[in-house]
């Protein structure tokens, strides 16, 4: 059975915390400033090795160590620390979708309650919490479970390189808490589908001036095969299809002999899924002198509200009780490792992360009462996963 942490000690885990902001956000800053672009994979071995060498100051050293390298990718470190019962995982990703240079434009700044930064909310300041609040736990003499920490640097590209690596230490754990900034404080507990498609429709070039009947138009193709494509979208059902990307033709007065649409689709559930599966192995041409070819899949599977899912996020409201505060869940639409965790069957507590707005936008910010706030939530749910 989970024990929750008195309210008492929940409150010893905030003063202790609140206590040392000023070491918080100093490790915050250096954090954010060790830019991490997910496409620069020596600005991700550099980011990557001051990881480390901050964890090991921080943690002290691991009970064991796996360093999984990946090219053209972020390489993937795997940390193991000793405690109480079967180990838990704890998700977070190194990688941002800032360019090198942006820490220029966009320095780390605190204004008030404010931290901006690039890869501040999205979300380096989820692992800065995770830290603090496993050292608050040895601090206060709290229950601390044993855990594997992951950190991935491919996230915000898919995890294409490590999505593997998440579900084989997915299926060694008894639950997974992945630190992905919240949803205006929520934690996440339903999240979409994604699948990444591409139709290629090809057809027969011709002089469109000399004789327009000749050839066979593949941008007129796949206009109707946009339209169609767009007719698999059910909002009600949860699902999304965007065409992003369309490209075709050579020049003006040539009948197309190639165009191509890049979709993004989201769904949120299996059925679904399934739906537009099918929905895309039907596609087929209005004009028969053209071919239809459509690539890619489904880049991250449907995070369901399971009821693992529904019992973590039911402790972390008992938690964040004993702290004062009101938790709630919400059903978003982007992806996160989370659900590949969940995927291979384990119950993922997501977004337990940092507070605050913007990810992958100029805007993006993060509180420090955030912070603090949601270190010693995530204190109290590792304290009472110590079992």
């Amino acid at each position: 059975m989970n024990t929750v942490l008195t309210d008492e000690q929940a409150e010893a885990v905030r003063a202790w915390l609140a206590e040392r902001e000023d070491q918080i956000l100093a490790d915050i800053g250096d954090y954010v400033r060790i830019e991490s672009p997910s496409d620069d994979v020596d600005a991700l071995a550099k980011c990557l090795d001051w990881l480390e060498n901050w964890l090991d100051e921080r943690l002290g050293q691991p009970e064991g160590r796996q360093l999984h390298e990946r090219q053209g990718a972020g390489d993937i470190s795997i940390r193991r620390y000793a405690g109480a019962g079967e180990p838990l995982l704890l998700l977070a990703h190194y990688d941002t979708v800032w360019p090198l240079g942006t820490i220029e434009e966009i320095p780390f700044h605190r204004a008030g309650d404010t931290l901006t930064g690039p890869g501040v909310f999205d979300m380096k300041a989820g692992l800065v919490q995770a830290v603090w609040a496993l050292r608050a736990l040895d601090a206060l003499g709290l229950p601390k479970p044993a855990f594997a920490l992951l950190l991935n640097g491919d996230e915000e590209t898919g995890s294409k390189a490590s999505s593997g690596v998440i579900r084989e230490e997915a299926e060694l754990a008894r639950a997974a808490l992945c630190f992905e900034a919240s949803a205006d404080g929520a934690i996440k507990t339903s999240r979409k589908g994604v699948g990444l498609f591409t139709v290629t429709v090809t057809g027969e070039e011709g002089h469109a001036g000399l004789d327009p009947t000749a050839g066979s138009s593949a941008v007129h193709e796949l206009a109707h095969q946009i339209v169609a494509c767009r007719a698999l979208q059910d909002l009600d059902a949860g699902t999304s299809v965007n065409i992003g990307v369309v490209r075709g033709g050579t020049r003006p007065n040539v009948t197309a002999g190639s165009a191509v649409a890049e979709l993004d689709i989201r769904v949120a559930s299996v059925a679904e899924q399934d739906r537009i599966s099918a929905g895309l192995a039907a596609l087929s041409p209005v004009d028969p002198l053209a071919k239809i070819e459509v690539t890619g899949g489904w880049n991250r599977p449907v995070f369901e509200r399971t009821e693992g899912v529904a019992e973590l996020f039911g402790l972390a409201r008992e938690c964040a009780a004993a702290l004062g505060l009101d938790l709630r869940e919400i059903a978003v639409g982007g992806a996160s490792d989370g659900n590949f965790v969940l995927a291979a069957g384990t119950p993922v507590l997501d977004g337990i992360g940092a507070v605050g707005a913007g990810a992958h936008a100029r805007s993006e910010h993060a509180t420090v009462s955030g912070m603090i706030e949601r270190a010693a939530l995530a204190a109290g749910v590792l304290a009472a996963l110590a079992r």
